[in-house]
């Protein structure tokens, strides 16, 4: 996810402004190590891509390089291609429809993709398809269209997609409530998750759409209002994030599980912190606070989980030491994956039952 917001003016852009913001993207890209010649950062990032000129070939590759959860699905699974258009756009999404479902569904789950990532592969590298099996989740893999943005970002960044009713917020809102309408599942059942940019707008789309979303997951994200164009961006990356006015109080706050590696290079690990506040500040009335230190599968993290005061999770913070930018827990066969440290994918179901399961 090093590439968060190359690329990401829209057409609409005059030249001069284009040029001067791709110019600012590859400087900004170089100061850190990002050019096409940085091979040797991939295996602290994640298994990702060395050059912006093979880019395309790393995800478009050979037939099979990034195996679909389709090969492997069980008899009876469903993993549909759809498109999803309303006032503020259009975009295509995958909706992973398990055998199990034939059992009733639980819930639904919108998996936001990070940069340069596809569905299929984000669906790869989180095994989150195989969780849906095990728990009868419908999982919705929306993709972010190239025409928007040039490196698969989700716009996170840009104003025009951090309000309620208008960009990729109303957008994706929009084909959540479509899926859950199709599955008949209610808000208590529905979520939203994301890796880097995508978790940056999942968290979003926890500010702007309570009443759609009762739960979010941000991995290696970014708050909400920590930037507002393309400078601003790479600040908040850094961990210069804008100090944006605090959330509107919630009669639906969201709950939120956070997972960042203290060891990202690409997205500060200050800005998961900054997402825990401001989910706290949405509307729960917290009481206790516990801090629990662990190792999974050679990884130590801390874990800080702020309780209500009818001692439910509210908010569950998961620093995961030495770790870089890449999905804790993850498998090798989807990019931006690290097998070490905690199943961030089992967390966040485990996190999203207990959800389904209280009266919100």
């Amino acid at each position: 996810m090093k590439r968060f917001t190359s690329g990401t003016m829209r057409p609409a852009m005059d030249g001069a402004r284009l040029s001067a913001a791709h110019d600012l993207v590859r400087r900004t890209l170089a100061r850190h190590g990002l050019g096409p010649h940085s091979a040797s950062t991939a295996a602290e990032e994640g298994r990702a891509m060395p050059s912006l000129d093979r880019m395309t070939a790393r995800f478009a590759g050979p037939k099979g390089t990034v195996p679909t959860p389709g090969q492997t699905s069980p008899k009876g699974a469903d993993f549909r291609d759809d498109t999803f258009t309303c006032h503020a756009g259009s975009r295509t999404y995958r909706t992973y429809v398990p055998a199990s479902a034939k059992e009733g569904v639980t819930g639904v789950i919108m998996m936001l993709h990070g940069c340069t990532q596809t569905p299929e592969d984000f669906a790869a590298g989180t095994s989150m398809n195989a969780l849906g099996e095990q728990n009868r989740f419908v999982v919705v893999y929306p993709a972010q269209s190239r025409g928007d943005n040039a490196q698969s970002c989700w716009n996170w960044f840009s104003r025009g997609d951090q309000q309620r009713g208008r960009g990729e917020p109303a957008i994706l809102a929009g084909i959540a409530t479509k899926v859950c309408a199709e599955q008949d599942v209610g808000r208590d059942r529905t979520f939203v998750a994301g890796l880097s940019a995508g978790a940056a707008m999942a968290v979003i789309l926890g500010e702007t759409y309570g009443d759609v979303f009762a739960a979010v997951g941000a991995h290696s994200g970014l708050p909400a209002g920590a930037a507002n164009d393309v400078p601003s961006a790479f600040a908040a990356m850094g961990g210069n994030a804008l100090d944006p006015a605090s959330p509107l109080r919630s009669a639906n706050p969201t709950r939120t599980i956070i997972f960042h590696g203290t060891s990202d290079t690409t997205v500060h690990a200050s800005n998961s912190e900054a997402i825990a506040r401001r989910a706290l500040a949405a509307g729960w009335p917290r009481s206790v606070e516990t801090t629990t230190q662990g190792q999974a599968t050679g990884r130590r993290y801390t874990r800080i989980t702020s309780r209500d005061h009818e001692g439910r999770s509210v908010v569950e913070h998961w620093s995961i030491h030495g770790q870089g930018h890449a999905w804790s827990g993850g498998h090798r066969a989807g990019s931006y994956t690290d097998p070490e440290g905690p199943d961030a994918s089992a967390e966040m179901i485990r996190f999203f039952n207990d959800t389904a399961d209280g009266e919100l």
